[in-house]
């Protein structure tokens, strides 16, 4: 390989649409870039997903002469990327509620099978974060909770199910982002933490990771000062990446970056010049996922740095190897094996969302039941939410603005909607009381709203005034801590029809609510 095409395996773009735009066939052609990962934005339908693969594919060989790295968030949950014709499984925390590890296997191997059969083979998930911080704005529901170890269970059975799916796997952030309270998509995040500590906690699922074979990891652009004095986060730290994943916990795979366009990059380092850092640091394959253009200005950035000796060209060359030599296996054997519908023959659609809905019901948790036992909602119960929202810019653009809580459960339960906003007012709150008392029972969704404390006064208030109340988390379940003891609380772990339709049925006394809670809440 020349130099160009070392780098332009180790590089990996986007690009905005439905369909390959003339800055995509430009990098791939002039910097022979040989990755490419999509997000919602990019799929409106499992056909086209599959046509795009294709498409993709093609231009990549014929480009370069090796298959392309398709890779996608599919975590499940609240960071899902696939189109409603497909099959999004429960997320991290959610599967953890379901108490059984097995479960985190199915939700993998479903995954791998339906990404497989669409063309997609490499999937950034699972997170190996331990959520140890109620206020972590980023991962959240998306962690499978704060112990350590029970993580780490978890951790390894994703993995083995999108493996066996046959789809690489990458489990993220290293060495950790789960006791943050910034979100490294908006600013850099600190985690001063001694390597004692880190191994007492963030480290545990990553060693657990690499002794069950994970062929990637995701960096993360976080700050560790104890670890590395330099400033430098740690997706740019040759003493975390070589030093202690690759050197202290063996760890022979893929190392990937997040995106270098997140601003605790782009804001602190530049995404250019932080790609040559993190290519020096030890990471293989660098994302550069949604300014297409600036992946060439990122190749052109590091051809330079070789030539003057700051990125070693005898390393350059192993880790274009190393992508290579994971692409044989996972990238070079996909063939076409679907129809015009863009759906595998072999994996069956209908039944896989069977599966990851039964599997979404057993991981409804009740959290709190008052000493007069559950709420009775009656005939006509006020059902209460906000809008769902985009918490964190690792979510998916949220396309319907509506209160989904409100009217969804009013259908399903036979009552009345009523909105709020993400933070409502003292004047907001009473008005909803008012309407409240004329009802049976409240019903509140609360989305996120440890971090809006409005919500939680409204159930408080609600209470004050008796009303009967139920209180549903739709995300991490921290909003349910501290609430009145009349309040009956289940936790649902994601703000989707599907979990609240499995929420209504607990709530109806049409199913047990049997999930346990991953997390401690104070």
């Amino acid at each position: 390989m020349t130099l160009k095409e070392q780098i332009g395996q180790r590089l990996m773009t986007g690009f905005h649409g439905t369909e390959l735009t003339d800055d995509y066939r430009r990098v791939v052609r002039e910097y022979k870039i040989a990755n490419v990962i999509l997000f919602r934005e990019n799929i409106e339908s499992c056909a086209q997903l599959k046509r795009i693969c294709g498409e993709i594919q093609q231009l990549v060989r014929a480009e370069t002469g090796h298959s392309a790295f398709i890779a996608i968030d599919q975590e499940g949950g609240i960071v899902s990327r696939l189109p409603a014709d497909g099959v999004n499984v429960p997320g991290a925390m959610a599967i953890a509620a379901s108490g059984d590890p097995e479960n985190a296997y199915r939700a993998g191997l479903l995954t791998g099978r339906q990404l497989k059969g669409l063309g997609v083979n490499f999937d950034f998930a699972p997170v190996a974060d331990v959520n140890t911080s109620a206020a972590n704005p980023v991962i959240g529901a998306r962690s499978y909770g704060d112990d350590p170890q029970e993580a780490g269970r978890y951790v390894c059975q994703m993995i083995r199910g999108l493996t066996d799916g046959g789809v690489l796997s990458s489990a993220k952030h290293f060495p950790g982002h789960g006791d943050t309270d910034v979100d490294s998509h908006l600013a850099l995040p600190k985690v001063d933490k001694s390597r004692e500590e880190l191994e007492r906690a963030e480290l545990i699922p990553f060693r657990m990771a690499v002794a069950a074979g994970v062929p990637a990891i995701m960096t993360s652009h976080i700050l560790f000062p104890q670890i590395e004095p330099e400033y430098l986060p740690a997706t740019m730290s040759r003493r975390i990446l070589t030093g202690i994943l690759r050197e202290e916990l063996g760890f022979e795979g893929l190392i990937v970056s997040d995106c270098m366009e997140m601003l605790a990059i782009r804001d602190h380092f530049g995404s250019v010049k932080g790609t040559v850092a993190a290519m020096g640091a030890g990471v293989d394959l660098v994302l550069i996922t949604h300014s297409t253009l600036v992946s060439g200005e990122a190749a052109e950035a590091v051809a330079q740095a070789v030539a003057e000796g700051r990125v070693d060209a005898a390393e350059m060359k192993r880790s274009a190897e190393r992508v290579l030599e994971y692409k044989k296996k996972w990238a070079d054997s996909q063939t076409s094996q679907t129809g015009a519908s863009g759906q595998q023959a072999a994996f069956d659609f209908v039944a896989a969302r069977a599966e990851s809905l039964a599997m979404l019901q057993r991981t409804i948790t009740e959290v709190h039941r008052p000493a007069a036992g559950t709420v009775d909602c009656g005939k006509s119960p006020l059902c209460i939410g906000c809008r769902s929202y985009r918490s964190s810019l690792v979510g998916n653009v949220e396309d319907d603005r509506s209160n989904l809580f409100g009217f969804l459960m009013a259908e399903l339960l036979g009552g009345e909607a009523a909105d709020m906003t993400v933070d409502p007012d003292g004047g907001r709150i009473a008005e909803i009381v008012k309407q409240a008392k004329e009802h049976t029972a409240a019903v509140v969704g609360l989305c996120e709203g440890h971090r809006h404390p409005g919500q939680q006064k409204l159930v408080h208030a609600l209470a004050e005034a008796g009303v009967p109340t139920v209180a549903v988390s739709l995300r991490a379940p921290y909003d349910l801590s501290g609430l009145p003891e009349t309040v009956w609380s289940l936790a649902a772990f994601e703000y989707s029809g599907d979990s609240l339709r499995a929420a209504a049925k607990c709530i109806k006394k049409e199913a047990a609510a049997t999930g346990r809670l991953p997390v401690k809440l104070k």
